[in-house]
């Protein structure tokens, strides 16, 4: 199993696990996710690393359905500006590779952002760390796994 997978087990909270077959070709991981297990692109989330004010990285787990607002993300994260973080600090910081990067079990535990429109749901998605397969929990739960606050940080494309 997967850091992610042991972290929610380890608490002993509810989830479901789903899995699903990577196509390698595919342009956007969250998307196909959403596709092929078949649920709405609001309950899908992706995890992305930014860099606040270029000194340290923060996470920010966002619907599929839209972009992360950098300028909304560095204002809860308390920072004045963030970037995306280079793919290999990201891989470097979490321990997973680009499209199965998970909010939960990463190496270095970092602050996290949740877009409020999670709240929305009774339960949500997002990478068990690995490219095809998924975890769905409550918002509160995956929040008090990762002391994570909500905010709103999602512009829709």
């Amino acid at each position: 199993m997967t850091p992610a997978v042991n972290t929610v087990k380890k608490a002993r909270i509810h989830y479901q696990l789903h899995q699903y077959e990577h196509d390698p070709g595919s342009q956007s991981y969250g998307g196909e996710a959403s596709a092929k297990l078949n649920v709405a692109p609001e309950r899908v989330f992706k995890t992305l690393v930014a860099s606040l004010d270029g000194n340290h990285l923060a996470v920010a787990v966002v619907p599929v359905s839209g972009q992360l607002n950098l300028k909304s993300f560095a204002s809860a994260s308390g920072a004045k500006k963030s970037k995306m973080a280079a793919p290999k600090a990201v891989e470097r910081s979490s321990g997973y590779v680009l499209g199965g990067v998970s909010p939960l079990g990463q190496k270095k535990k970092l602050k996290t952002v949740i877009d409020q429109s999670a709240l929305n749901h009774e339960t949500i998605y997002v990478s068990a760390g690995r490219r095809g397969l998924e975890i769905e929990l409550s918002p509160q739960d995956l929040a008090g796994l990762l002391d994570a606050v909500f905010a709103p940080i999602t512009q829709t494309m």
